[in-house]
């Protein structure tokens, strides 16, 4: 397992970054570009990447995983390129980095951050990883998350996992990187790789790439395969790219999205995902005659959107909003699936040391000292006691999600013709749509002035509502270029 206190021999032979590189901050079609032209080869940029995460992640603790064959990858592409330079599109030759709760079927791990599923070898490539790898694109190495994707406590800690230690915001290393996927959202704002994914089940995407002044995108559920992600419920567990523009969010997306007969949700998804797929959507009026509502003011944006074409309405109030915020029918239904589902993840492992929930309970009891050294694994002892998914009480919050989807979000949409809802991030605004299991983007917005910290703001959107959003994120993007990289990085 190529973990990254392994890899200093790697690193060493890779030193290429010294004064302010151009390949910070660049885009992928950037990059693209660099290839057609020969002025840099896939081998370049992996030997970049390795040397900022060598530098930068002894601070940042982002990157939990490093891939041993990283740079024969690079010189793959190369070859490929070298023999038709049709290919230099899209990820072909892009590093990626994966949060490290999606399995690859390499020499790398997937553990979720846990010491319980070290040295565990999963039997293939998860779906997603499946698609990056057809599109030609790079897997770098995994990056650190909260561990168990922020569903073992209620006293968890963002971005701290007992194999990757604690992630920090790049923009203030006191404060919180948020999560789960912080690695992937602060690897990314710090130009330790192009381009990341990571996963959501309510605010998992959304949260870590607002507070690092990135670009996520929560595709609809069953848009992208979870098909070997580490599971907490296939009711609202979705993959997404999280990036530093919405362009190249687009591109990962338009590599991921589609039909995996493993993940039999993507079956009736895939029929939302456009012609000619999402790249067609980065116009820079796609603004105009939209209705948006504003959640939370972002008055800024708020007027930009207007100024734009946009038609507001606002301060609108989402029925039921109390008891969807609460999260007494959405933590039910979660804490119930993750056990059935967990347990049908480790059971089909090739190998490991724990086999079902119980056995990772246990673990932790006798690991305390590392495992349990700053919260409990109360959230998973939840989880254990349920009584499965054909109990009432678990097909009675079934309905109730059911129930507070179509007559809050959905009502809120139809009532008022919205084409999307938009606040700033991160908010509550992520539980709506995560129970709804409906899309999301987050931009850049801004930055506290008091630590420095960036927000972002929200877009929120109906089932299969992509297109919208992107054009929504794109022009409001390109209106307002907010992001800026960390200072100092």
């Amino acid at each position: 397992m190529a973990f990254l206190l392994t890899v200093a021999v790697l690193l060493a032979a890779c030193s290429l970054s010294g004064t302010r590189s151009p390949i910070l901050e660049a885009s992928v079609e950037e990059i693209q570009q660099a290839f057609r032209s020969g002025s840099l080869t896939s081998r370049e940029l992996v030997g970049f990447y390795l040397d900022r995460i060598a530098h930068l992640n002894p601070t940042l603790n982002a990157v939990i995983q490093l891939n041993p064959d990283a740079l024969a990858l690079a010189d793959e592409a190369d070859a490929q390129r070298r023999q038709s330079s049709a290919v230099a599109q899209g990820l072909h030759g892009i590093p990626v980095l994966l949060k490290d709760s999606i399995a690859t079927a390499d020499r790398m791990g997937t553990t979720a951050g846990s010491l319980a599923l070290l040295g565990s070898k999963v039997p293939r490539d998860a779906g997603i990883v499946a698609r990056l790898r057809r599109a030609g694109a790079i897997i770098l190495g995994k990056t650190n998350l909260s561990e168990w994707m922020n569903f073992r406590s209620t006293n968890s800690t963002s971005g701290w996992s007992a194999l990757g230690g604690q992630t920090k915001n790049p923009y203030n290393l006191d404060e919180s990187p948020c999560g789960s996927s912080s690695g992937s959202a602060v690897a990314v704002a710090a130009n330790m790789v192009s381009v990341s994914v990571g996963t959501e089940t309510d605010g998992s995407i959304l949260c870590p790439s607002s507070v690092n002044a990135v670009v996520g995108i929560k595709p609809t559920v069953g848009l992208t395969s979870r098909a070997g992600a580490i599971p907490i419920s296939h009711t609202q567990d979705t993959v997404g790219p999280i990036c530093r523009s919405v362009a190249d969010a687009v591109a990962v997306l338009d590599a991921i999205a589609g039909a995996d007969p493993r993940d039999r949700q993507t079956l009736f998804i895939s029929k939302y995902i456009p012609r000619g797929g999402y790249k067609q959507f980065l116009r820079r009026n796609g603004l105009r005659g939209i209705r948006e509502d504003t959640i939370a003011a972002v008055e800024k944006m708020i007027s930009i959107a207007k100024s734009r074409g946009a038609v507001i309405v606002e301060n609108l109030t989402l029925p039921h909003a109390d008891e969807t915020l609460s999260g007494v029918s959405e933590d039910l239904v979660l804490l119930t699936n993750f056990k059935v589902e967990l347990n049908q993840y480790l059971a089909q492992l090739v190998k490991s040391q724990v086999r079902s929930l119980e056995d990772v309970i246990k673990f932790n009891i006798q690991h305390a000292d590392k495992e349990m050294k700053l919260f409990g694994q109360e959230t998973f002892l939840e989880s254990q006691a349920t009584k499965g998914t054909h109990s009432k009480d678990y097909k009675e919050a079934v309905k109730r999600n059911q129930f507070l989807t179509k007559h809050g979000i959905d009502h809120l949409f139809e009532t008022h013709k919205l084409d999307a809802l938009i606040g700033a991030m991160p908010s509550l605004m992520t539980a709506p749509a995560a129970i709804a299991g409906y899309p999301a983007i987050t931009i850049p917005a801004g930055y506290v002035s008091s630590t420095g910290v960036p927000f972002g703001i929200g877009i929120l959107g109906s089932k299969g509502s992509e297109p919208t959003l992107i054009e929504i994120a794109f022009d409001l993007e390109q209106a307002t270029l907010v992001r800026k990289p960390p200072p100092s990085m």
